[in-house]
């Protein structure tokens, strides 16, 4: 919910008009329309939805990825044989099944420290201009390169991962037929980074009703909707990602209480309702509380509490669905088999 800052224009811009390259094409199947029986307030909702385009646009429901790359990639993202230990894998801090993310302030480490930020969720990451809340991340095979290999993530290493990729009579045959040759680096990051693509959310309410539904939200939503666009959160929160495309500094009235102020990437809203805990550290634990923090520390603004129910009502529309279903809030710690993989570490099919 932070103002443009100019002194950054250079790198949003860029980010911006990327992003509006990508879904271009995605976005003009999916203006708002009206049917043959809809009447003066439908038309007005029309109206209203076709405006907010200009500001948010729905998530696509594909980027291309290759299906049979993708499928090999899901297999990987659920195998901790791949991880040092052989403990972990990407859905251990990435729960696909619900939120993407986890219910934790900050997951740990394969040492059992916890890492310094709070986990992002994985879903619409291939909609974000860079990655990781430092947005220090160029690209997805960069994410994926280092979330292999990096002690405080797997800490797997090429040879080991390779191995066991070669050797596995699932996974080697999949690698001949989809890439043409034996499992290799590049091949491995590749098939990881088309399954990411594939984790998008469309089909949230808000999508819906500005592809045309004006029944899928509800008046106070719209309300909240208008708020937030008004008090000026939308002027960093926007876009296919509703945010994830621009820097800006977190604390530019005020500093949040227990936090430094520090450029980061905007983050994607997409989604919130459900990826509690909530800021780089996970330090705030709902969403009620992070709207009130950050409308007073990027806007300057002290809601009253009917504003900030507002506000939250309207980001409540932004989940989506994965697989047909929607996105959930993950279970808390020790709420069952965290990492999602087989306890004997293969892949799950």
């Amino acid at each position: 919910m932070a103002r443009f800052r100019p002194g950054r224009g250079r790198v949003a811009v860029a980010a911006l008009l990327a992003s509006a390259l990508a879904i271009l094409a995605a976005a003009a199947h999916e203006r708002p329309h009206e049917g043959p029986h809809a009447g003066p307030a439908d038309a007005e909702l029309s109206a209203e939805a076709a405006d907010a385009l200009g500001v948010i646009t729905p998530v696509p429901g594909t980027l291309g990825a290759d299906p049979d790359r993708a499928a090999i990639g899901r297999l990987l993202f659920t195998d901790t044989r791949l991880s040092r230990g052989g403990d972990r894998a990407c859905i251990t801090c990435h729960d696909i099944r619900t939120s993407g993310a986890s219910a934790v302030p900050r997951n740990l480490t394969a040492d059992g420290t916890p890492v310094p930020r709070n986990t992002p969720t994985a879903f619409n990451a291939a909609l974000s201009f860079r990655l990781g809340w430092a947005g220090d991340i160029p690209s997805l095979r960069e994410q994926a390169e280092l979330a292999l290999t990096r002690p405080e993530f797997l800490g797997g290493s090429w040879p080991r991962i390779l191995d066991t990729v070669r050797d596995d009579p699932v996974l080697a045959p999949m690698f001949q037929a989809a890439y043409g040759r034996a499992a290799d680096r590049e091949a491995v990051i590749d098939a990881i980074n088309s399954f990411e693509r594939t984790l998008l959310t469309p089909d949230s309410r808000f999508d819906r009703w500005l592809r045309g539904d004006a029944r899928a939200i509800t008046g106070p939503e719209r309300a909240g909707y208008d708020l937030f666009r008004r008090i000026g959160c939308a002027a960093c929160h926007q876009g296919v990602n509703v945010g994830g495309n621009l820097f800006e500094k977190v604390g530019i009235f005020v500093t949040i209480p227990n936090k430094v102020a520090e450029v980061l990437r905007v983050p994607s809203l997409r989604n919130v309702a459900v990826t509690a805990p909530y800021f780089d550290d996970g330090g705030v634990a709902t969403l009620p509380e992070a709207v009130r923090l950050m409308a007073r520390a990027q806007l300057g603004r002290e809601l009253t509490p009917a504003q900030v129910d507002g506000i939250v009502a309207f980001l409540g529309t932004l989940t989506g669905t994965y697989e047909g279903r929607p996105l959930t809030a993950p279970p808390a710690p020790g709420a069952g088999l965290q990492d999602g993989a087989r306890p004997d570490g293969k892949p799950q099919l």
